[in-house]
């Protein structure tokens, strides 16, 4: 049967209110996870086939709450087989007559679900698996495809997860104040690690993977929408739609990889920008500063220039120094040395290299040597960067990068040659 969009994007965004809805009457978070994961499956089979119901949302719950009902039955009839009196005092405590629909799913649980699917007891592969599973209505299958590892190696990722959850002994609701701060940091890390393997997958055939960023976005609008005031929330919600909106120009036809400097600027998504440039714009008067905002702030002026010359790089200097000193991460580093190079010469960009060398967190990554190797080509050092292409193309696992370095590499040889 084809996939029908608009079906498959309605049950993503149902997806934590009706999960949300069974693990704040019932608990039992893995337990209601699988029904709620069977309730999406005979939707998605059903609704192509005899149309939408009237209450999409209160047919998810009365499917789920019967599913739940049924697993909870069986797993009461274990257990009276190895204790018959544990088993009905679970009876007791579980099979309470189910509610009415609209009082199940009486409100949005998008955010408490976030923060227990990204518990810290959870590796952060965990957190971001247990994510998509559980918020963003994405099968173990799909997430396996996304991130390119066997579907029984995710499923077990994703199972092992649940069972940690459990055993934490946690309660489905917010944390206390005193742990909010910190849980909503990882929360808003995992989405955008989401987004950023969507963005600029770290292996395989292509480039993106639209899917993934599409759902970092929409749960992401999830947080902005219960939180509008959190201007890291806005931050993170601009910088994805800031980054987003050059997708459509960073690949040819074939899919080949088109630089930033190089990309067609007119085929920008401008709805992205003017809402992401709007977001940050307001956060960053009216909330204190976050690295998500600076980040946004400096894709907002790469969107802004009309063209690539028209970059205003100090003002980029001068933020990624303001986001060193609050995120003083290799990567953020690697960055500023492209933005020191474009305003005070190659020659500067490197020497800034030189100091990630010994950092063990991306000495021998692929970005490393590529950003090397770009400035390189800018000082005129063309054996070196070619040198350099080389390694960086050997050492990345994506596709279209590989090719991208590889015929940058062959192209300095072809210059060298004349």
């Amino acid at each position: 049967m084809t996939p029908n969009p608009r079906i498959e994007r309605l049950l993503r965004e149902l997806t934590p209110q009706v999960l949300g809805a069974l693990v704040r009457r019932y608990g039992q978070f893995d337990m209601c996870e699988e029904a709620v994961q069977e309730a999406l499956l005979a939707a998605s089979l059903q609704w192509p086939e005899e149309g939408l119901p009237d209450n999409p949302r209160g047919w998810l719950v009365t499917v789920a709450s019967r599913r739940l009902a049924d697993q909870l039955r069986s797993e009461s009839a274990r257990r009276r087989r190895e204790d018959s009196a544990a088993a009905r005092m679970t009876v007791d405590q579980t099979m309470a007559p189910a509610p009415d629909e609209e009082q199940l799913a009486d409100r949005d649980d998008t955010v408490t679900l976030l923060v227990l699917c990204c518990h810290p007891s959870l590796s952060q592969a965990s957190q971001v698996a247990l994510t998509l599973r559980a918020v963003g209505g994405l099968t173990t299958a799909e997430i396996a495809r996304a991130f390119l590892v066997p579907e029984s190696t995710m499923a077990q990722r994703i199972s092992r997860a649940k069972q940690r959850i459990r055993a934490t002994g946690t309660q489905f609701r917010m944390p206390p104040e005193n742990e909010l701060d910190e849980r909503m940091t990882a929360v808003l890390h995992v989405l955008y690690l989401i987004f950023n393997e969507g963005y600029t997958s770290s292996s395989g055939p292509d480039l993106a993977r639209g899917d993934l960023t599409w759902e970092a976005i929409r749960l992401t609008r999830a947080v902005f929408r219960l939180l509008p005031d959190d201007g890291e929330v806005a931050g993170l919600l601009a910088l994805m739609l800031l980054t987003e909106a050059r997708r459509p120009a960073r690949t040819t036809p074939d899919g080949s990889l088109v630089p930033l400097a190089e990309q067609d600027r007119r085929r920008w998504n401008s709805g992205y920008i003017a809402e992401g440039v709007a977001l940050i714009s307001r956060t960053l008067t009216s909330a204190p500063l976050g690295q998500y905002q600076l980040q946004a702030a400096i894709a907002a002026i790469h969107d802004e220039a009309p063209t690539a010359q028209d970059t205003d790089w100090p003002q980029i200097v001068a933020l990624y120094g303001l986001l060193q000193h609050r995120s003083p991460t290799p990567m953020v580093r690697l960055n500023r040395a492209v933005a020191v190079a474009m305003v005070h010469g190659p020659a500067a960009g490197l020497a800034m290299l030189d100091a990630l060398d010994a950092n063990d967190r991306i000495a021998g990554h692929h970005r490393l040597d590529a950003v090397r190797a770009h400035l390189l080509e800018m000082a005129g050092d063309l054996v070196a960067a070619r040198s350099n292409y080389q390694k960086a193309a050997r050492a990345t696992t994506s596709m279209p990068e590989k090719r991208y370095l590889e015929a940058r590499a062959a192209h300095l040889m072809d210059v060298e040659a004349d």
